[in-house]
């Protein structure tokens, strides 16, 4: 039986002229944002602060993960022009941060590293005094595939451990929760600031929230965002618990007490939610991690080549 949300879930609607430029940017420019396809809480809101969160390589997911909104299909190819149109959205936005994710490419040999790396590379070469934040999918935590987005020197990597290890593999099926922790271990040993999310509401106790804390921990992970649950259809995992903002405000507190950076908790928070606050914590971390390599060759669905 679904639940009633609580009051503290009632969102106001936002509206104005920053919502429509964002909205006319991104029809325009035939773009995808996480924001729409995943039913992000917080889009009129954001949008109003000609903020969003791009989302690359597609509408169509090739996992199945049961909290997530984006369709599972068989992908489209690839469209090599999509990098440099995403580069000339966070041009036209004037945006000081820009976040980009993608949908699960397992479709492809490189399962889409290669235009991620491209798409960072275009949004630097267009926008230099912009910070560029990827959240990325696990790339099975290959590391050769890991360093083709890395080289392209991201200002925070992100990437989502979406629930509590407990009920990883009934909620993440495709998954795997030690290759998640792989890909924040390995960006951490190449230098980065690392970011990483979950929600709650599937049942989890607050001893397994506080667990998840100390891996993530001891996984050197720099920020963390915790949000709710909220169940998109009837199809997807119920939600058994609307977790009251006061647990929210515990779980920050004990995240700060742990050391990290930036903790972000409360009923509406998303991976990239005020990320362009959060990265504000960060300054004077920013830092070159490689040199730019000369600009990529074309690529397309069967050929991802890089110069070297």
């Amino acid at each position: 039986m679904q639940q009633k949300k609580p009051e503290w879930l009632k969102l106001k609607m936002q509206s104005g002229e920053n919502t429509t430029i964002v909205e006319s940017v991104l029809k325009d420019m035939n773009l995808n944002t996480v924001c729409s396809a995943a039913n992000c809480p917080n889009r009129m809101e954001c949008y109003a602060r000609r903020v969003a969160t791009f989302m690359i390589m597609g509408r169509y997911c090739t996992r199945n993960c049961k909290f997530c909104n984006v369709e599972t299909k068989k992908p489209l190819p690839l469209d090599p022009d999509e990098p440099l149109r995403v580069a000339q959205a966070v041009q036209k936005l004037g945006l000081k941060h820009a976040v980009i994710t993608s949908v699960d490419r397992d479709d492809l040999k490189d399962e889409g590293a290669h235009h991620f790396a491209m798409t960072c590379r275009m949004v630097k070469l267009l926008n230099p005094n912009t910070t560029v934040e990827l959240l990325i999918p696990d790339f099975h935590a290959k590391k050769e595939l890991l360093d083709i987005v890395l080289d392209e020197n991201p200002d925070v990597l992100n990437h989502n451990i979406e629930v509590v290890s407990e009920i990883f593999d009934r909620i993440c099926p495709q998954s795997n929760f030690e290759q998640s922790l792989d890909v924040l271990r390995y960006s951490k040993e190449r230098g980065f600031v690392t970011k990483s999310g979950f929600i709650v509401g599937f049942g989890e106790t607050k001893e397994m929230v506080i667990n998840l804390l100390h891996i993530l921990k001891d996984a050197h992970v720099d920020m963390i965002t915790i949000g709710q649950y909220m169940q998109p259809t009837k199809k997807h995992a119920e939600v058994i618990e609307y977790v009251h903002p006061d647990t929210f405000a515990e779980y920050k507190m004990h995240g700060l007490a742990l050391g990290f950076k930036r903790v972000e908790s409360s009923p509406l928070v998303r991976s990239s939610y005020h990320a362009e606050a959060l990265k504000e914590t960060e300054t004077g971390m920013w830092k070159a991690k490689t040199t730019l390599k000369p600009l990529f060759k074309p690529v397309t669905q069967n050929s991802f080549s890089l110069r070297k």
